[in-house]
């Protein structure tokens, strides 16, 4: 049996099992952060003569509780007379959490020190075995009170900016995926996690032949993320794929900090780096379409009307009134959006009318689209090392060479948001005004940066999201750029692999020159394919 105490003494919780089995749920359990403990610590009586095992040690730390105090009892069975049980206590084990860095950690000289034969791992510590009178003797509360000030210690040397989630990040690999690309796939995570503001603390994978259809990895892989999410101070968990409601449900119970997948993450980003109206616009009718099927809830405000057990109500539930708030409001966004589509439109349809041909500038996230941009028209668009730094799309005039007799040219190039792999259908189509982009210009300059490990991934991506545009994508040319950054070996495969594409570096301005020559073959056979 287990008993839990708050720190009055008052037993506030009874189960008939082990501390795994009895353990409080993680969203009753009082939320203090990282610097405290829950304020319950519980008794447990086992029935054979060893210390706790890792599963009581585990449920332990994921209530963060102020203490473990296990009561081995043998000699248990029934009397002849009455038939009552008979046993007696054996001996007692006290365990407690420990700070990371510390295990200095009982401050009062009257209070138990573990000194020789104790047991420690990088989270709890145990006691050698002891008798009910020193156990009784324990002051909890001096216990308590030295611990909290060691953990508060470590959690201020440790403290990032409030404004910044500290963030556990969730692997699982699957047969379709080889080692190498789920380690990339588990990088650009990282890595969007970094741009959306987050600090990445660890990372936790797993291998397995299928999903779990209710928590995505199996049982004691979720107890090992709620555990690994508590020692760390994890504000938030985030899986490398798209979770399904249910999912996050179950996931967020049983780990008990706010749970996201990865196209969360993109829309945070996409929130952020939105800076024109269109932009705006656009980002907030993705997150609503995404919001749309999480909408979860049904607590004293959320009674249902309708007929049979467990659906009267005093009325309309809140869910659905939220609901049908948002698909109106989806429903108005739908309109602004065909209205910019329908400008686009007209503003290419001038632009064809005055025969200046476009190239649209594609390519993976952080490719270095601006910064070409940039070296090219000597426009002014913001650039950063980051995952979609730039969404809307900027066009700027480009003077190129025209044909052999040496006149110069004027076209148009925009450059366009970045893409990446399993791009959300939801951005596909909240984006889809700013996409036409690309269909409807006369060539593409697809870049790639060379530099990254995962260049031909990229490159496979990138066509993959443009074979699936209902229009088909003008021709394209391929130039690698930050070739500043990669060696000969690189150089030389891609040059194999791709013998017509342009190798420059923008940041640098090498090889600009030959690639305005190259745009100006692309134009031209562009024009004479119409």
């Amino acid at each position: 049996m287990c008993a839990y105490l708050n720190r009055r003494g008052q037993v506030i919780r009874v189960g008939v099992g082990t501390p795994r089995q009895t353990q409080i749920p993680p969203l009753e359990l009082p939320r203090y952060g990282a610097e405290r403990l829950s304020g319950i610590r519980c008794i447990a009586t086992h029935l054979k003569s060893e210390p706790p095992n890792d599963a009581a040690l585990t449920a332990m730390a994921l209530q963060r509780l102020d203490a473990l105090v296990v009561i081995n009892i043998t000699g248990t069975g029934f009397t002849r007379r009455g038939g009552g049980a008979a046993g007696y206590v054996k001996e007692a084990y006290l365990a407690h959490l420990t700070p990371q860095e510390s295990r200095a950690l009982m401050t009062s000289p009257a209070a138990f020190k573990i000194e020789e034969n104790q047991v420690q791992s990088p989270s709890w510590t145990i006691s050698p075995p002891l008798s009910l009178d020193i156990v009784a003797q324990q002051d909890f509360i001096d216990l308590v009170e030295g611990l909290e000030e060691e953990f508060r210690r470590e959690f201020v040397a440790q403290e990032v900016d409030a404004d910044h989630d500290r963030v556990l990040i969730v692997g699982v690999m699957t047969d379709e995926l080889t080692p190498q690309q789920f380690q990339d796939t588990l990088a650009e995570l990282a890595r969007l996690v970094d741009t959306a503001g987050g600090d990445v603390l660890q990372t936790v994978q797993q291998k397995r032949s299928r999903i779990h259809p209710q928590t995505v990895v199996g049982e004691g892989k979720v107890q090992e993320v709620a555990l690994t999410a508590q020692t760390l101070g994890a504000s938030l968990v985030v899986f490398d794929r798209d979770l399904s409601p249910a999912q996050v449900r179950n996931l967020e119970a049983q780990i008990g900090v706010r749970v996201v997948d990865r196209t969360e993450v993109i829309l945070d980003i996409f929130a952020q780096r939105a800076q024109s109206r269109a932009g705006k616009l656009q980002v907030e009718l993705a997150q609503l379409g995404y919001m749309l099927p999480r909408l979860t809830g049904r607590g004293q405000a959320m009674s249902r009307l309708g007929g049979g057990i467990g659906t009267r109500g005093p009325g309309e539930t809140k869910l659905e009134t939220e609901r049908r708030a948002i698909q109106r409001r989806i429903s108005r966004l739908q309109q602004e959006v065909d209205q910019l589509q329908a400008h686009r439109s007209r503003l290419r349809q001038r632009r064809q009318h005055r025969e200046v041909p476009s190239v649209a500038l594609v390519g993976y996230t952080n490719a270095g689209k601006s910064t070409l941009l940039n070296a090219l028209t000597n426009a002014e668009v913001y650039t950063a090392d980051q995952l979609f730094a730039t969404l809307d799309p900027t066009t700027r005039r480009l003077v190129i060479p025209h044909g052999e007799t040496g006149e110069s040219q004027e076209i148009l190039v925009t450059d366009t948001v970045g893409f990446i792999h399993e791009l959300p259908a939801s951005l596909m189509d909240a984006f889809r005004a700013t996409l036409e982009e690309v269909t409807e210009a006369d060539a593409l300059l697809h870049l790639v940066d060379l530099s990254h490990p995962a260049w031909l991934s990229h490159i496979r991506s990138v066509r993959e999201i443009l074979a699936a545009m209902p229009v088909t994508p003008g021709p394209a040319l391929v130039a690698f750029n930050k070739i500043d950054r990669v060696d000969s070996e690189t150089l030389a495969l891609a040059q194999e692999e791709f013998p017509l594409a342009v190798f420059i570096s923008a940041s640098q301005r090498l090889g600009l020159e030959t690639l305005r020559q190259r745009l100006s073959q692309l134009i031209q056979y562009a024009v004479d394919s119409r």
